[in-house]
């Protein structure tokens, strides 16, 4: 694939935004469980950046376009759809009238592919409660162009509304603030609902998000209600009350919250995510739920992107870290003023773990382990990883020490949000913008070797001096294990577990992975003494599992593949496939398991998978 096929300004969509935005979609759509589509009208609200401008080119992907319209006047226009190219899709491109001007209105009827890869359409028995169907969307990173005719690239930040019927007994939620919602209307069919929303907040097309079920909502703070099934919301409300707290230190941090309400929907289990930072309604997987709030660092995460990602975004996807790495920043902020510096440095630790089994796994000369990544003609979703998280966090903590401490960088990261708001940046904007902000201490930023953080793969050319403190316990009990040579009497019992916290024994199971294989039978004894088996909090089940397959213990193959079929969050499901592949005893089990739940998973998830099992799809 040639790159002249796609943006000179964006290699991952066709649109061209620099010619003639969208600034405003408003989406009118029926959602038909029956077909399993979305059905109706879009209307882009234009504006031209040149009068010789005679076409407006976006993204699409399997949509089946019925007409295009000037709002106005109704005068049809014509249309072309391209060639398409893999996951990219095609371009539309639609022949303007003479003279457009600005505040034009294009309708655009169409619907969905009833296999469109934004959307996860599950039947009532799929759900937690088995009565009714669930629908919920995750767009980023270019999935919004198989839900929406749009200019499907960050660069270009747009407003939008909805009119979404459904079936009356159904809830609407989206990545904006409800308008009147669950209100009849003249236009709605007899047992069938209209919702409405409106989103003033200027935002990137993969933040457009609607989730369709038999919701209901718990109040968890004055800006805040959770959603889920009635199954789940009350361990849901339990598990995230402390949103608000999250909430106003992130504020004291960033600035002051825009985007008026700040919701969780628990979504079922097949969301491929830990989270996903949708404007006004975060989704979140039921993976959370361990009943203990040892896993809600999630929600601080994407609370924290409401600012880095959201109000501040990557102007591409090759600039991902900017998103991720200074999100991860902030989460680690926010943990720090709440439970101390030694807990912001406890989660950099760990990080560092799983940046180094990723750069191990692709390989140090991978360049999409570079920080800044070169997509021409690559999936952004084959790009994903933990890098831009990981190596983007320990970028900005490097500065941060080297520049000052806290006390010189806080002010600086409030000020790059503020000037940067509701615009889509690159990396020289951001380094830019640092150096205007330090003017005295250009030696220094001068002295940063940028070109190896930037744009050379392998792990960060510096590794951060981190506080110990909450780790060494951790790293001591692992290395207790590792040197105990299976003779009686054995010097271990449920005490060494009960000291540590939740997110303790996380550290001491990914130190155990990280090292060499354990012996079956020591895997055995680990997991009886600690009762591992039994464990609510997925963190320390999938490392657990993973510490089995790794030592080729074998009861760890069952309950993998029941991991991996109970949900579907990415995070655990590839690593978990990969190690069963990776061993030639349980990789008939691996493929045909995935191919048994491959129609039960997001397209997302199915897609990364097959590649990770090295099935042709």
């Amino acid at each position: 694939m040639g790159k002249q096929a796609l943006s000179p300004g964006d290699p991952t969509s066709f649109s061209r935004p620099e010619l003639v935005a969208v600034t405003h979609i408003h989406l009118d759509l029926n959602v038909n469980f029956k077909e399993t589509k979305l059905q109706g009208r879009a209307d882009l609200t234009l504006n031209p950046r040149s009068q010789e401008t005679t076409q407006l080119v976006l993204d699409s992907r399997d949509l089946s376009i019925t007409s295009v319209k000037v709002q106005s006047t109704g005068q049809v226009l014509e249309y072309s759809l391209g060639t398409p190219i893999g996951t990219f899709g095609c371009s539309l491109t639609i022949q303007l009238p003479a003279n457009v001007s600005e505040g034009q209105i294009i309708s655009i009827e169409y619907e969905t592919s009833s296999s469109a890869s934004a959307l996860q359409w599950l039947g009532a028995e799929q759900t937690v409660g088995k009565r009714h169907p669930y629908l919920f969307s995750q767009c980023q990173a270019i999935h919004a162009r198989s839900m929406i005719p749009c200019q499907d690239t960050p660069s270009a930040k747009i407003t939008y509304s909805a009119e979404i019927t459904v079936p009356e007994e159904l809830t609407v939620l989206m990545s904006a603030l409800q308008d009147d919602s669950e209100t009849q209307s003249s236009k709605a069919q007899p047992g069938t609902k209209v919702h409405r929303f409106r989103q003033p907040i200027p935002m990137p097309t993969y933040l457009i998000a609607i989730a369709v079920g038999h919701l209901e909502s718990r109040q968890i703070g004055p800006r805040s209600r959770v959603w889920s099934e009635k199954e789940l919301v009350d361990l849901a409300a339990f598990e995230f009350d402390e949103t608000e707290m999250f909430l106003e230190t992130a504020e004291a941090l960033c600035g002051p919250y825009v985007w008026g309400q700040y919701d969780l929907l628990v979504l079922p289990s097949s969301f491929p995510f830990g989270g996903m930072e949708n404007p006004c309604i975060t989704f979140v997987t039921p993976t959370l739920l361990a009943g203990d709030k040892s896993l809600a660092n999630v929600v601080a995460h994407e609370i924290a992107h409401s600012w880095t990602g959201n109000l501040v975004t990557n102007r591409t996807f090759e600039d991902f870290w900017l998103n991720e790495g200074w999100t991860v920043f902030v989460e680690r902020k926010i943990k720090g003023r709440i439970q101390g510096e030694p807990a912001r440095h406890f989660d950099a630790i760990g990080g560092l773990k799983e940046l180094h089994e990723t750069v191990e796994r692709r390989g140090a000369s991978d360049p999409l382990t570079c920080l800044v990544h070169d997509l021409r003609g690559v999936d952004p979703d084959d790009a994903f990883s933990t890098v831009p998280y990981e190596k983007g966090h320990t970028f900005l903590y490097y500065l941060e020490v080297q520049l000052g401490g806290a006390e010189a960088f806080e002010p600086f990261m409030k000020a790059y949000l503020d000037h940067f708001k509701f615009k889509s940046i690159s990396t020289d904007d951001w380094r830019n913008f640092l150096y205007d902000y330090f003017p005295g201490k250009h030696n220094i930023l001068n002295g940063i070797d940028w070109d190896s953080w930037l744009h050379k793969p392998g792990m960060p050319p510096h590794i951060p001096s981190y506080d110990t403190s909450l780790s060494d316990a951790c790293t001591a009990l692992a290395d207790r294990w590792r040197k105990w040579q299976e003779t009686p009497p054995k010097p271990f019992n449920p005490t060494d577990w009960a000291s540590l916290s939740p997110e303790q024994h996380v550290e001491v199971l990914a130190q155990l992975l990280a090292g060499p294989a354990l012996t079956p039978s020591k895997v055995e004894i680990l997991g009886k003494t600690y009762n591992l088996s039994t464990t609510k909090n997925c963190e320390i089940r999938f490392r657990w599992i993973r510490i089995g397959l790794k030592a080729r213990w074998e009861p760890a193959i069952a309950p993998a593949l029941e991991f991996v079929t109970e949900q579907g969050r990415m995070k655990y499901v590839r690593p978990i496939y990969r190690d069963l592949y990776d061993w030639e005893e349980a990789r008939p089990h691996a493929i045909a398991t995935y191919k048994q739940n491959r129609a039960s998973m997001m397209w997302v998830s199915a897609h990364t998978v097959a590649k990770d099992l090295h099935i042709q799809e």
